[in-house]
């Protein structure tokens, strides 16, 4: 489900009309996440890592308003919820994009996403499944580096306002400190630097639980 943002009555009403505007809307931050006691946690429930922060990156974009925001024809949609379509790598080297339905509770997530993600690996080719809509974002994990920037293959004509959020090669230090890199690629005329900034200090606390 999702409702309409009263755009008239917005204090980013004007911040919106210029962006949207851009051919190149918009704009992106790489951060550097501690992972050691989410790693932890993991592994000590028996779950993929993968699939634990991905339930954790869910649980902070449905908890910062403007991540649940999309454009359609120059309106903005405010979605009730927003799932992942994260790309899932196949024994052959290839992926495929799949859908994975957030639900709060972790051990029901985690059946979802490996049903998906044992789907996808059955399967070919890039898309398997329909998306009829775009509360999503566009996740990606890419575990062979560690980068400290990154930037997105996206057609300007395509009408998309979907974050994508993207991490790297998870690194340990001689303390045994883990950290990996989180790219963070939102449109610009949703969001500001500061609700970036929200949904980082937030992921950072879930996974530090």
């Amino acid at each position: 489900m999702k409702t309409l943002l009263d755009l008239e009555n917005w204090n980013r009403k004007e911040h919106f009309a210029h962006f949207k505007q851009m051919e190149e809307p918009f704009f992106g931050v790489t951060v550097e996440i501690d992972c050691t006691k989410a790693y932890q946690t993991a592994k000590s429930i028996n779950a993929s890592f993968f699939i634990f922060y991905l339930h954790k990156t869910l649980a902070a974009v449905n908890a910062i308003e403007n991540f649940k925001y999309r454009i359609s024809e120059d309106k903005i949609y405010i979605n009730d919820q927003i799932d992942a379509s994260a790309t899932i790598g196949r024994e052959d080297g290839t992926f495929g994009f799949s859908l994975i339905e957030y639900h709060p509770d972790f051990k029901t997530f985690e059946q979802i996403a490996l049903t998906e993600i044992e789907r996808i690996q059955n399967t070919t080719g890039l898309f398997t499944r329909s998306f009829d809509d775009d509360n999503l974002i566009h996740f990606s994990a890419i575990p062979w580096l560690n980068f400290s920037s990154i930037t997105h293959a996206r057609s300007f004509t395509y009408p998309d306002s979907c974050p994508k959020i993207s991490f790297g090669k998870m690194m340990v230090s001689e303390t045994g400190k883990r950290t990996m890199s989180m790219a963070v690629y939102v449109h610009h005329g949703l969001m500001d630097g500061m609700h970036v900034g929200q949904f980082v200090d937030l992921f950072q606390e879930l996974m530090n639980q």
